[in-house]
């Protein structure tokens, strides 16, 4: 049984180490009320994942609302009208989302990324160099 134990542990680890939070991130989210934490959270988890995932964007900005708000659940939300801005550009970007109880941390994320928003649209929806 102990060796199930010592195999198991760093496993769990390991798997959940995809959707770690940063020490910062998460005692700044903590600051926040829950529905505005579940949303920083997917956001900065997006962010993250879209530079990760070999898409070749390097995002550094989520935004869940400028063109539609977001569907929000008791510890899930989904982002159809998300943006994100890479390398000076916004494009489109919808995902869904899944946190745990307190929304610190993400436990499921999927996205697709759409069109880049074009630049004579960014004044219109708030977006900005």
């Amino acid at each position: 049984m102990l060796k199930l134990v010592a195999i198991l542990i760093p496993l769990a680890a390991f798997a959940n180490s995809a959707f770690a939070v940063d020490p910062a991130i998460k005692k700044q989210l903590e600051k926040l009320d829950p529905s505005e934490r579940m949303e920083q959270a997917c956001d900065a988890e997006a962010m993250k994942r879209i530079g990760t995932d070999k898409t070749g964007f390097k995002p550094d900005k989520v935004i869940a609302y400028t063109f539609g708000d977001p569907a929000m659940n008791p510890d899930s939300m989904k982002a159809p009208g998300a943006v994100f801005r890479s390398k000076g550009d916004w494009y489109h970007l919808s995902y869904d989302c899944i946190t745990g109880p307190k929304h610190i941390h993400v436990r499921d994320l999927s996205y697709q990324i759409g069109d880049k928003v074009p630049r004579d649209a960014w004044q219109e929806h708030y977006l900005y160099d």
